[in-house]
């Protein structure tokens, strides 16, 4: 399950940076179209942060629950 949890960390990753990629590409078009990925990219890093936070204290409880 652990495994599972940090693949899913990437892929907010991932996310992240293909949100960034649209909005470097589409400003100077349309500056609001880009809107839509800036949140994308927020919520993306955010999800990335919280969940390797959240991944990193279920390793922590369940080293100290072994010993």
């Amino acid at each position: 399950m652990i495994k599972i949890l940090r693949y899913t960390e990437y892929l907010y990753l991932a996310v992240a940076i293909i949100s960034i990629y649209k909005i470097v590409t589409l400003w100077s078009i349309n500056p609001k179209d880009t809107y839509i990925f800036i949140f994308f990219a927020v919520v993306s890093i955010a999800m990335f942060l919280f969940r390797r936070n959240y991944r990193k204290r279920f390793e922590k409880r369940k080293r100290e629950n072994k010993e």
